[in-house]
């Protein structure tokens, strides 16, 4: 069996669907009390990470585990999770893929929850994805009311990824051999800006979609408003001063997938509903 933590996320809810079609026994796991859409088959129960103790019914009998964390926990460091992993180890769990970030091996986020993984004595792949495509879906009411989106750093790039792309390389992490003491670092096949992406947006609905621009204070406030003040520090210093590293494209989505990840403009055409 295979306990997926976040599983009606962005990353979650598509990592369910492929293990549950690849014949998997899928445990899935969410704060909410119920999981709308889970395929047929999926057990699902109510349980908050940082409450380790209600992880147990779900870890009990499991081989697998998938992490996923929030900005907020992200941000008070990795203790919490020692309970998780306690309880992974006591339900027979012999390997955790925890989806971390690339920030910690850029040295924008702590180090924490990949070191207290490290160290529970099982065996782990970490995945350090850069920036999500469906960050976009910030976007997505101004879009459909007054065909606008703003954001800061109009022009520079960064290689954002598809989060089905993430869940389909933690899907080959859970299910195969050979991806133990691993770190990946997940891109999308190409940088492309905020400009690119409302531009591609626009292409997909058919009608314009005006950019404009926020300062990098407008853009501060905002974020200030659903995620921590280090985390949003650090998200605004990827967006407006990436190093090389962060606008690199990565080979690990093509070389565990066997393909080429997804661009934004194929993401924004899947997603347009939302647009709309």
């Amino acid at each position: 069996m295979i306990v997926v933590t976040g599983a009606t996320g962005n990353v979650g809810r598509p990592l369910v669907r492929a293990l549950a079609a690849a014949g998997e026994k899928v445990t899935a796991v969410s704060r909410g009390a119920t999981a709308p859409d889970m395929p047929t088959g999926v057990r699902h129960v109510r349980a908050d990470l940082s409450v380790p103790k209600s992880t147990e019914p779900a870890l009990d009998g499991a081989e697998a585990l998938f992490l996923l964390t929030s900005g907020e926990l992200l941000a008070g460091g990795g203790g919490y999770l020692n309970g998780v992993l306690d309880a992974a180890r006591a339900g027979g769990v012999r390997r955790v893929v925890l989806l971390s970030s690339q920030g910690v091996g850029t040295r924008r986020h702590p180090p924490e929850l990949e070191e207290t993984v490290k160290r529970s004595g099982l065996e782990w792949t970490m995945l350090q994805p850069g920036g999500f495509d469906s960050n976009a879906f910030a976007w997505a009411e101004t879009v459909r009311t007054r065909r606008v989106a703003a954001a800061p750093f109009g022009d520079v790039t960064l290689p954002t990824i598809d989060p089905d792309d993430i869940a389909e390389v933690a899907a080959v992490t859970l299910r195969t051999s050979g991806h133990g003491g691993s770190t990946y670092v997940l891109t999308g096949p190409a940088p492309v800006s905020p400009r690119q992406q409302v531009a591609a947006i626009e292409d997909a609905l058919g009608e314009p979609v005006r950019f404009v621009e926020q300062t990098r204070e407008e853009a501060r406030a905002q974020m200030l408003g659903y995620m921590p003040e280090p985390v949003a520090d650090a998200t605004l210093g990827v967006l407006g001063t990436p190093t090389v590293e962060e606008q690199r494209v990565s080979p690990d989505v093509e070389r565990i997938l066997g393909r080429p990840g997804r661009t934004f403009a194929q993401w924004a055409e899947r997603n347009v509903a939302a647009f709309k």
